[in-house]
């Protein structure tokens, strides 16, 4: 191991000196960390602890539930709770809000999408965990579904781990973001990609093609042009990937450039979209905007969407940002004819 590497707990405590923050801020990092260790033991035993298939349960969104989706966030709640800097945590595997008992002094709130990708697990292919952190709002005496309620802008945090080859965790405090890569030697997360920034140039998008017979003509006309290759429009070839867990094409774009696309459609569009706004949508949109990217609905920014509903759905095109634009500008001159 490279003993000049920075540990993320370090790393930690200097942006909370930078931010000028009281050390709550390093200590709930700390929780969610713990936390994403314990979930990538449990997803790397996978077979050999009987963590794969179906709980027999269904999670608020009518989804079923795997074994390791109902682990995962019982891991989350427990972990997150015992530190006492939360007020209230929501998760997007629960309908209601969870209020933290004994956190009378708690300062922030906590959002997670537990398991990202859940449908890979028993594939073992890549799947993650999502978090956003919000400051709890200035007079609230409860903790209830209002005070959640907050614009993609005002998150203090955000951050996935990615469980694949490596176990990872991807972090923004508004400053950029930065990479860490666990050391399961040591039991620590050591900085391993700093100042991560989405390349400008790209040939590479991702979709769910199955879905190409519900897209609107926007998304349609930007994947023609893609698909025609360098005889079309757009002069060059493309590539298209589908991993079906976000986490793992965000990270992808992250580190290569690209284009994530789960765009509204003629069949989605009763729910407001796929992917949900304050568990995915946000903190996917923050991470990649402070890596010099785009996050857009198409037709508009993700993080100016005032939230109704704490399970809010919505479109979610993002990555690098000249394709975001050009997505934008497809979806405005289509609303105009």
């Amino acid at each position: 191991m490279p003993y000049h590497r920075i540990t993320m707990t370090h790393f930690l405590l200097e942006e909370q000196r930078r931010l000028g923050r009281s050390g709550s801020f390093t200590a709930l990092m700390t929780d969610i960390i713990f936390a994403c260790k314990m979930i990538a033991h449990e997803v790397n035993r996978g077979a050999l602890a009987g963590n794969h298939g179906l709980a027999g349960s269904e999670n608020v969104q009518g989804e079923d539930q795997k074994k390791l989706d109902v682990l995962a966030n019982d891991i989350f709640m427990h972990m997150n709770a015992l530190g006492g800097n939360y007020a209230g945590m929501a998760s997007e595997e629960l309908e209601d809000v969870h209020v933290v008992h004994g956190a009378a002094q708690g300062k922030y709130l906590l959002l997670f999408d537990p398991l990202d990708g859940s449908s890979n697990i028993d594939v073992n292919i890549s799947v993650g965990s999502i978090f956003s952190i919000l400051r709890l709002p200035e007079g609230a005496n409860t903790v209830a579904e209002a005070a959640f309620l907050q614009k993609g802008v005002e998150q203090v945090a955000a951050g996935y781990a990615l469980y694949g080859s490596s176990t990872m965790m991807v972090l923004t405090t508004g400053n950029g973001v930065n990479g860490f890569t666990l050391d399961s030697n040591v039991g620590m997360f050591m900085l391993t990609h700093p100042d991560l920034r989405i390349p400008d140039d790209t040939q590479e998008f991702a979709i769910n093609a199955s879905r190409s017979r519900f897209w609107e003509p926007p998304i349609k006309r930007y994947v023609d042009e893609c698909q025609a290759g360098k005889d079309g429009p757009r002069g060059k070839d493309f590539n298209m990937r589908w991993v079906a867990s976000m986490v793992a094409e965000v990270h992808r774009i992250l580190v290569r450039g690209g284009i994530f696309m789960y765009p509204a459609d003629s069949e989605n569009i009763k729910k407001g979209g796929k992917l949900r706004l304050m568990y995915e949508a946000n903190p996917m949109a923050f991470i990649v905007e402070q890596a010099g990217g785009g996050a857009t609905t198409g037709r508009g920014r993700i993080m100016e969407l005032q939230p109704a509903a704490l399970h809010q759905r919505v479109p979610v095109i993002l990555g690098s940002k000249a394709e975001v634009e050009r997505i934008d500008a497809y979806h405005t001159e289509f609303d105009r004819t």
